[in-house]
């Protein structure tokens, strides 16, 4: 078989969310920080295309590229790749990579413990694996800061009105709603229709509202929209259902790490969960992240968390990503039958 490159990928979910990594086949980008090498990616769209777009990729997929770490407190870093946006972190995908490189032997496994420091564009996160029989069963990734930006926000949505909301930022910047005020039960009958709204609201929310981390100052827009259940107690334990609008227009099928932490700021910049406290969030399709707020700080002045993301990963296969030469359509390419294109 002929082929102009092969990239060398291993396939993987965190608690349903795809998070494949590329584990060969790939140089570097240039930079001299990971931020600065995930910004060259997103200017690029090479990769991108190629891994994300159909015939090799869709919308449903999230890619990861393993990169050398820049600061040398770190084993590993990682640039991630969504549909639409190249982020600076990710609790689904940062648990993939994680298990990726402990379940493959990248990373010697220690059992029944072992620590690592990884490196995402958004700086270093600590992580600890529980493993077993050569299985990394249980990821714990310490986040970046976390903290509320707008509280009781409002915005006015195309076909809902005047909405309020909450942005947050998690390790990516978020706007908030509470779905039953909507009156949209976050159930898989009714997908479609809440990735459509909340695109609908993020877009509306960049409008009229906008974002800007205070010190990270490339990232200035709204990524996602989370459609935050209400608080209730299971068997003593917080929890709370969770449901992320991803762009272009599909929903997250974990209960998205960086929504998690966004949520834990919010409720701590209320007062209603302080150091210590945990809260689990369901999915769509009712997989579980735990969050742990483990330290409250500042970030330029303003109150913050620094939390965790406790969830499961599994490998489900590998592949080797092909171009022929003589292929038409090298980057691949994108239809509205399934690529949303949601305004």
């Amino acid at each position: 078989m002929r082929s102009s490159k092969i990239v060398h990928v291993v396939n993987c979910h965190a608690e349903g969310e795809v998070g494949d990594v590329i584990v060969g086949g790939v140089s570097p980008p240039p930079g001299d920080t990971i931020w600065e090498q995930s910004r060259w990616i997103a200017r690029d769209q090479t990769l991108r295309k190629f891994v994300l777009n159909e015939p090799r990729g869709g919308v449903f997929r999230h890619v990861n590229l393993l990169v050398p770490p820049k600061n040398p407190k770190a084993q590993m870093g990682w640039i991630i790749m969504e549909p639409e946006d190249t982020p600076p972190m990710s609790g689904s995908n940062s648990i993939c990579v994680s298990t990726v490189l402990l379940d493959s032997g990248i990373i010697p496994m220690t059992e029944p413990i072992t620590r690592m420091i990884l490196e995402a564009p958004a700086g270093l996160v600590e992580v600890v694996a529980e493993c077993r029989n050569g299985k990394a069963e249980r990821i714990t990734v310490t986040n970046v800061k976390s903290f509320a930006a707008q509280l009781d926000a409002t915005v006015d949505v195309p076909g809902l009105g005047k909405v309020t909301v909450d942005t947050a930022y998690g390790g990516d910047s978020f706007v908030v709603v509470d779905p039953d005020h909507l009156g949209l039960a976050l159930i898989p009958e009714n997908a479609r229709t809440i990735a459509e709204t909340g695109i609908r609201i993020t877009n509306a929310a960049n409008e009229q509202l906008g974002f800007l981390h205070p010190e990270d100052t490339g990232w200035n827009h709204i990524s996602f929209c989370l459609f935050a259940g209400p608080l209730y107690r299971e068997e003593e334990r917080l929890k709370a259902r969770s449901v992320v609008a991803i762009q272009p227009g599909k929903l997250d099928r974990s209960p998205t790490g960086t929504a998690l932490s966004a949520r834990l700021a919010l409720l701590n910049a209320r007062g209603v969960l302080a150091k210590g406290d945990t809260l689990t969030a369901v999915s769509i399709i009712g997989s579980e992240f735990v969050g742990t707020i483990v330290d409250e700080t500042t970030v330029a002045g303003r109150k913050a968390i620094v939390p965790s993301i406790s969830g499961r990963a599994w490998i489900t296969g590998t592949s080797q990503l092909m171009l022929d030469p003589a292929d038409p359509w090298p980057g691949g390419y994108k239809l509205s039958d399934t690529w949303p294109a949601i305004k």
